[in-house]
């Protein structure tokens, strides 16, 4: 019985050192976009999608296993969908000069966040729904769930720019995802005292004073 249970230790070892590298593989070549951008460009915004996205590397690459994960099909997909449903976001549509210039600082408000809430999360950094501890500093101060609040932020600035019902209607699927992705990730660390206690302090999910 030991013997098999070294060996199941070691098969979950293999699978998550398999699953962080790929992971960080993928967050890599998404990245080259943006740095390819910052190249050529050296704007403010595009060094910015540089430390979001290098930051996400590095992030599987050093997470720490999680305590619970959710095994569900729909856990997986709400995370794919929450996490990369905004690369269906397209530059064509309404370029209003008002919107070019909301939609500016709103990306940079929710990439400032988002390279706020990684780094507050540090190690606890994660794909699905899943325990990897609780942390309550930095942006989880204000909402349990500020890293879905940036990519909201950031789609709607992106909507600013380049308005059409193409691009609202990716902005309701991919906000959609997340929310479904707040309610797994709450599910499972709902048996979590810690957890419990920090909901009660912070009170709000993704909006401050809405939701």
């Amino acid at each position: 019985m030991l013997g098999d249970r070294h060996r199941s230790q070691s098969v979950d070892r293999a699978v998550r050192v398999v699953v962080n590298v790929a992971g960080a593989g993928f967050a890599a070549w998404f990245a080259q976009a943006s740095i390819a951008y910052f190249a050529h460009t050296h704007r403010l915004i595009g060094a910015l999608f540089c430390v979001e996205q290098a930051w996400f590397v590095i992030a599987f690459l050093v997470r720490r296993p999680a305590r619970a994960v959710s095994t569900r099909l729909s856990s997986w997909l709400l995370a794919a969908g929450g996490t990369f449903g905004g690369l269906l976001l397209r530059p064509t549509g309404l370029h209003a000069l008002w919107g070019v210039r909301i939609g500016f600082v709103l990306q940079v408000a929710g990439l400032i966040l988002v390279i706020g809430s990684l780094v507050a999360l540090g190690r606890s950094f994660g794909f699905i729904a899943a325990d990897r501890g609780v942390v309550t500093r930095g942006p989880y101060r204000a909402v349990r769930h500020p890293v879905y609040a940036s990519y909201f932020l950031i789609q709607v600035g992106y909507i600013a720019q380049a308005a059409s019902w193409r691009n609202l209607a990716v902005l309701v699927f991919a906000t959609a995802c997340n929310v479904g992705r707040i309610m797994a990730e709450e599910k499972v660390l709902s048996g979590s005292p810690a957890y419990q206690d920090y909901r009660r302090v912070v009170k709000f999910r993704l909006i401050p004073g809405l939701w």
